[in-house]
């Protein structure tokens, strides 16, 4: 199955679409993409807002995700079920979101066809222009079998 992940993702997701997340890598459990430094997604100190920051690594758990488990949404719908973030600094410009899926394509399958709901993490480095960690964000999936 070739799937444009990026893409699929700004079609299902418009919040996405509408904060104009940009994804430049996705593939083998792995996903870089961006956020523009623009003025209507600043906060009160003229910096990204945390929600715009959280929407960029939500994007990129996903894309990293599907590139590992795409396959499979045909038998489970990904949903997220948690999430723990970090604030570490103020960014400013620019943000880049590079995620990876901490479990592996072959543990969640095997659970899927065990019968079991998956639940998995993806860990993202939110990095700001000058490449400042500002943000970690850990955000828990989990594969959810459709219903006959």
């Amino acid at each position: 199955m070739s799937l444009d992940v990026g893409a699929l993702l700004l079609q299902t997701v418009p919040f996405a679409r509408t904060l104009g997340v940009v994804f430049d890598e996705v593939s083998d459990g792995r996903a870089v993409c961006r956020l523009p430094d623009r003025e209507d997604l600043h906060n009160h100190v003229a910096g990204p807002h945390a929600g715009a920051l959280f929407t960029l690594a939500e994007s990129a758990s996903g894309a990293a995700m599907l590139s590992l488990l795409g396959d499979q949404l045909g038998r489970a719908v990904p949903l997220t079920t948690g999430a723990t973030v970090e604030y570490r600094k103020f960014a400013e410009g620019e943000v880049r979101a590079e995620a990876r899926l901490r479990a592996t394509r072959d543990e969640v399958v095997a659970q899927l066809d065990a019968g079991e709901r998956p639940v998995f993490d993806v860990a993202v480095e939110l990095r700001d222009g000058a490449g400042t960690l500002v943000s970690t964000v850990d955000i828990t999936w989990t594969l959810r079998p459709h219903r006959s």
